[in-house]
């Protein structure tokens, strides 16, 4: 009973311990005051944001550790840095010191058990942390993926852990829609599609072991054109990630697909990906209006011809050429509780949607109930354009591309048109 008494005091103190350091963390988030017009965002009632840093780069993905220090990694260097550390040392949620390491431009970047993970084009390096999430030795990486392979064409590495030891890694498909001549017009699809047996889908790879090349990895799904997000959700324990879908239906098959199909078709879609699945790239595209894997006319399809059904169905479909280009399971306790578990989709923005206004420019919110999508999604920070009407990506001011979760539970984005951090608090009731 003594033993019983002493384990259930433990654990209470754990639990206030746990309480006391969300209270404190939210304190200090409410210390922070966001910027008078929220970054020039447009946010639901009880959040506020404010810019972190302007001007640091083409900024990619991006990860924050315990202690608040943002990792932005960029796609180009600036000067020899690939990867900035952006720090907070008054407190004030606003960056004052800026230093960096890295010398390789990229996408992806995460933290894990202790370690800073990064991508360039072609590698994937790590970092060891500190007890205060710094980078031990910033210009001694450990290389654990090298040889990847890197077209010019949907190239960028994104990442992501799970909790076994394994890291995932996007290898594009260097192809719109393998035909024999890339984005000829009426030029018919490779079949079997042969970039499928190096890219055009998800790696699996451990991420402790160094050097590893095609041959120590595993396809861990394929048919996926290009995912620049993805996620590992510890609540389902899977991968989900959102893929950039085709383009250029009417200006390669004009026969079949008008100006206005063309703006509205594919959908971006989001799937949770299971080892050997396949989302069928090449070989359909899904049409959300209505609701089916269609087959892509490069292989026979008239726009109205169904795709096979052994492909993966999306279990989410958003409007067309948004590129959605980070995905974020929300597991922090700051925001309201419709918010907990469900996913944030940063929308890169589209190029390709004339003769109707480009879409996108924004984050997204995707509830989820019992582990799955509810099928309903809303935008959930806009304003990064700085238009209302955007007729080109010219016309953008800012486009969101990272998102992360700091450790009291705000939400991050980057911009990688002028290299604006953002972060969004919840002080709502």
């Amino acid at each position: 009973m003594l033993r019983f008494s002493v384990l259930l005091l433990a654990g209470c103190l754990l639990a206030s311990n746990s309480q006391a350091n969300d209270t404190l963390q939210n304190r200090k988030s409410a210390a922070i005051m966001p910027d008078a017009d929220n970054a020039g965002l447009k946010l639901p009632t009880g959040f506020s944001a404010l810019k972190v840093a302007e001007n640091v780069g083409r900024a990619r993905h991006l990860v924050v550790n315990s202690q608040g220090d943002v990792y932005v990694k960029l796609s180009g260097k600036v000067g020899d840095k690939g990867i900035l550390v952006l720090r907070d040392l008054n407190k004030d949620g606003r960056t004052e010191e800026v230093t960096g390491f890295g010398n390789y431009g990229g996408t992806g970047i995460a933290i894990h058990n202790g370690y800073l993970y990064a991508s360039s084009d072609e590698e994937v390096f790590r970092y060891k942390l500190n007890v205060n999430g710094a980078v031990e030795t910033p210009y001694q990486p450990e290389k654990i993926i090298t040889g990847l392979i890197n077209r010019r064409q949907h190239e960028s590495k994104s990442i992501t852990l799970d909790k076994n030891g394994n890291i995932y890694v996007n290898i594009g498909a260097y192809s719109n829609s393998c035909q024999v001549k890339d984005r000829q017009p009426g030029s018919l699809g490779m079949n079997p599609c042969p970039i499928l047996d190096s890219a055009g889908g998800i790696w699996q790879f451990k991420s402790d072991v160094l050097n590893q090349t095609y041959g120590n990895g595993v396809r861990f799904a394929t048919g996926l054109r290009n995912v620049v997000g993805l996620d590992w959700n510890n609540q389902t324990n899977s991968l989900y990630v959102t893929q950039h879908g085709r383009d250029q239906l009417n200006s390669l098959f004009p026969q079949f697909y008008d100006t206005t199909t063309n703006a509205n078709l594919p959908a971006e879609t989001m799937y949770e990906m299971k080892q050997g699945d396949n989302a069928g790239w090449p070989y359909v595209y899904y049409d959300p209006f209505q609701n089916k894997k269609m087959l892509a006319p490069e292989y026979g399809g008239d726009g109205k011809t169904e795709g096979s059904a052994v492909y993966k169905n999306p279990a989410m479909a958003f409007p067309a050429h948004m590129a959605p280009n980070a995905l974020l399971f929300y597991t922090g306790s700051m925001f309201p509780e419709k918010y907990k578990n469900g996913a944030f989709i940063a929308f890169h923005g589209s190029w390709n949607r004339s003769p109707l206004p480009q879409e996108g420019y924004y984050v997204a919110f995707v509830p989820f109930e019992n582990g799955k999508p509810t099928g309903k999604w809303e935008i959930f920070a806009n304003g990064f354009a700085g238009v209302d009407v955007i007729t080109s990506t010219r016309a953008a001011q800012h486009r969101p591309c990272g998102l992360a979760q700091g450790p009291d539970g705000s939400l991050y984005v980057s911009d990688d048109n002028k290299g604006t951090i953002y972060r969004i608090l919840y002080n709502g009731k």
